[in-house]
């Protein structure tokens, strides 16, 4: 017998296609759609240079619901602006990464609690292109 891994959903929500729907307006109808309030319970980051907007949940709520929700909502149909859960990863990528900046440097910067980080795996830098791929040990809670 082997023990599974308790299953773990995303508190971020995708939407895309929002070019057509205002951030005032997405944030009334994320408030509408989910029952909780902006800034409290959760926050929204847009992404306008690809036309995506994500959510994060900060009071935990049946994400997997509230997508199904959205695909039901008659204003989001009429923006065709469509949600989805962000998959959940262990690596990120880091832009704007000096090329001055040492492995360990970034493993202790994305290594503390305090930069909204943890347990660092592995970190890989490519200079030329000034970013870094750091892999956590898990997926909980990244950046």
């Amino acid at each position: 017998d082997t023990a599974e891994k308790p299953s773990v959903t995303s508190l971020r929500v995708v939407f895309e296609n929002i070019e057509g729907c205002s951030p005032k307006c997405l944030y009334m109808l994320i408030e509408s759609i989910s029952g909780l309030a902006r800034d409290d319970d959760f926050t929204v980051e847009v992404i306008s240079e690809i036309n995506v907007a994500v959510a994060t949940f900060t009071k935990r709520i049946d994400t997997t619901a509230f997508v199904n929700k959205c695909s039901r909502n008659k204003k989001l149909k009429e923006f065709r602006v469509t949600a989805r859960l962000l998959e959940l990863t262990q690596s990120i990528k880091a832009e704007g990464v000096p090329a001055s900046v040492s492995t360990g440097e970034i493993t202790a910067y994305f290594g503390s609690a305090q930069n909204g980080g943890g347990p660092v795996a592995d970190v890989q830098l490519f200079p030329e292109e000034k970013s870094a791929i750091i892999t956590f040990c898990d997926d909980k809670g990244k950046v």
